[in-house]
């Protein structure tokens, strides 16, 4: 249950409902979503890694359930998630994966422990494009995440692909 009153139903879900109070803003962070979903160019698997680890650490009920399109493409299953979970010894999560996931939660939880061994080892495996791209797509994950968690909004009923 939501920790605000959410205004009138939009149809949207409670997942939405609760920033219409700030319309403008909040499709301000509709398109911030939408910009980093249709332009990234990190592969799915890596987005994924990175997306679930914030979503693990803000224990964001809506991005917790949410899942990628084309999972099965990708091979994304329920495991894929339970590995990222466990990145630092998973086995069967690529380095760039691991390192998705530990950039994720570095920026997360203690982005002063990024230091220069850590930005060598990412730096060895990303360009600086690729670099950038994560590290918007983190932005997007935790501050978005995180204010849908603080609010207390349930999943929609219906699962959210991206």
């Amino acid at each position: 249950m939501a920790r605000i009153e959410l205004p009138p139903a939009s149809g949207l879900g409670e997942h939405v409902d609760w920033s219409l109070y700030r319309t403008e803003m909040a499709l301000g962070m509709g398109r911030f979503s939408e910009a980093v979903y249709a332009n990234t160019r990190l592969a799915l698997r890596e987005r994924e890694a990175a997306r679930w680890t914030i979503a693990m650490i803000n224990d964001c009920v809506v991005c917790k359930d949410t899942r990628a399109k084309d999972a099965h493409t990708h091979r994304i299953d329920e495991g894929f998630y339970a590995e990222v979970t466990g990145w630092a010894t998973s086995e069967m999560l690529s380095e760039r994966e691991k390192l998705a996931a530990e950039f994720a939660q570095r920026f997360a939880l203690d982005h002063h422990a990024m230091d220069n061994e850590f930005w060598a080892r990412l730096r060895s495996h990303y360009a600086d494009d690729e670099v950038a791209d994560l590290t918007i797509c983190c932005g997007m994950f935790l501050g978005l995440g995180r204010a849908v968690a603080v609010v207390g909004v349930p999943a929609p009923d219906e699962r959210i692909l991206i």
